[in-house]
């Protein structure tokens, strides 16, 4: 199937800190959106890599190299993602994954486990199993026990098949927290794959010593693949 994917970096991330939006800070000496768009570029079967933006940071768009088509982002996440799918209409795509700027580390394995589900569901997406117990806290209390049943972390990319997602869009109202949210308000099945705990998002200050840690990790380990 023909896909695309879409890298949503519209937004400011201001939890992260810093003088530049997150997606913009460096991370091994590359702006933390580079190191995303570089995970999709070498995984094979993408015909199409599209980039949300911010209006402020058209200038830094060269940075993420050739063959990236970058499209204005709007004033909420689900906006600027329904810009980037209207893009893609009249390119005869198939499927689309839908993916955070500032998740620098998706894997291929991941990756196929989404081209797997896809191919028997409309709509798939990763996410990890909640492990640790739950609390329900107020005022820096502890004021009741929350089931982890059922429970997981959503990760991306989010894998849709394009005609589906694109009309799940255009009919939804407001924002959504991500495309999963769209997806099952317009009544779409989402099949769920394991995600991957390296697969993190970057928001706080914090999470770019545990992204500095996982890049030093990688890379360490590519000269062993090589042998």
């Amino acid at each position: 199937m023909t896909s695309a994917v879409i890298i949503t970096a519209a937004g400011r991330g201001s939890r992260a800190g810093g003088d530049v939006p997150k997606q913009w800070q460096m991370l091994g000496g590359a702006a933390v959106l580079q190191h995303t768009v570089a995970a999709f570029r070498a995984i094979s079967g993408f015909s199409t890599i599209v980039v949300t933006l911010h209006p402020d940071d058209r200038a830094r768009a060269a940075t993420l190299g050739p063959g990236v088509h970058c499209v204005l982002g709007a004033g909420t996440r689900a906006q600027s993602v329904k810009n980037a799918l209207e893009a893609l209409v009249g390119l005869n795509i198939e499927t689309v994954f839908i993916h955070d700027g500032a998740r620098p580390f998706a894997s291929l394995a991941m990756i196929n486990r989404l081209r797997d589900a896809l191919r028997t569901h409309k709509a798939a997406a990763p996410a990890l199993a909640v492990t640790d117990a739950l609390w329900r806290g107020e005022s820096g209390r502890v004021m009741a026990v929350q089931s982890r049943a059922h429970l997981f972390r959503a990760q991306t990319p989010q894998a849709f098949h394009f005609a589906e997602i694109l009309a799940a869009h255009r009919s939804h109202a407001g924002d959504a927290a991500d495309d999963v949210e769209v997806a099952r308000a317009a009544g779409l099945e989402v099949a769920i794959v394991d995600g991957d705990e390296e697969n993190i998002k970057i928001t706080l200050p914090g999470d770019f010593l545990r992204a500095e840690r996982i890049l030093a990790a990688r890379r360490l380990a590519e000269p062993t693949k090589e042998r």
